[in-house]
């Protein structure tokens, strides 16, 4: 058998996550339907992570494994790019891997991007793309607050119920944040997270910018491990899956 890894990007607005459901259209379903069909291959695509049904992927990756030797990699991409051109989906590259390799077991850390427009005026161009708030947040206070969340904690008042992980107990590499032209970008990195915890751990900042918390309440929050504590998780529509180190 051969492996071959996939660095693909995609808008998720119209798709139900990554994973492959019967019924709903998924960005794994529809990848593994038109990989089989060029390459007439009963293939599975495995991916770095699941994201949720709305989250968009900057450069997720995934890998699959061949009977049959990929000769001209180049023609691969050109020829399955032409049937994804109405997906929303594109391969960037393909890369030829050891049997050793695995696209979630292997991955050493994640970067999720996540995007808030503070201003008034609602987005167009970027309107599936960002959080749209309009109160203007104080991104010092949510500095303040992105500082308590690094390092190995139990985060486990950002994990979603229906999260299946083994533990809530996470190692926070950074979390950072920078704003231009009314557009916040805040960055995380970690070698995995739990389900839901990015959009949580950025519902919480929210709250801390607009001062409907105070720092001290915020820190409370994270301290508790209580679900019932944590504010309203971000909508999917601002999250990103940036890149997955190996």
């Amino acid at each position: 058998m051969f492996r071959y890894q996939l660095l693909i990007e995609y808008l998720g607005t119209n798709y139900k996550g990554w994973q492959i459901q019967k019924k709903n259209k998924t960005i794994q379903g529809i990848l593994q339907d038109k990989i089989r069909k060029l390459l007439k291959e009963n293939i599975t695509i495995v991916g770095s992570g699941r994201t949720d049904a709305g989250v968009h992927a900057i450069e997720q990756s995934a890998h699959f494994d061949l009977k049959n030797k990929l000769l001209n990699l180049d023609k691969f991409i050109n020829s399955i790019n032409h049937f994804l051109k109405n997906e929303n989906i594109t391969i960037l590259k393909i890369r030829k891997r050891t049997n050793n390799f695995h696209s979630r077991f292997s991955a050493k850390k994640r970067v999720y991007k996540y995007f808030i427009l503070n201003r008034t005026s609602s987005p167009v161009i970027e309107k599936n793309q960002v959080w749209h708030v309009r109160k203007k947040l104080d991104l010092d206070l949510m500095k303040l607050g992105a500082m308590k969340l690094v390092g190995t904690k139990d985060f486990s008042t950002f994990r979603a119920s229906s999260c299946n992980a083994k533990s809530p107990i996470k190692t926070m590499d950074f979390v950072k944040l920078k704003s231009l032209n009314d557009k916040i970008e805040i960055q995380f990195k970690s070698q995995s997270f739990l389900q839901q915890q990015v959009r949580s751990m950025v519902g919480c900042l929210k709250y801390l910018g607009e001062k409907k918390w105070d720092l001290k309440k915020f820190d409370k929050a994270l301290k508790s491990k209580k679900r019932s504590l944590c504010a309203p998780p971000a909508p999917p529509t601002g999250l990103f899956l940036s890149r997955v180190f190996y």
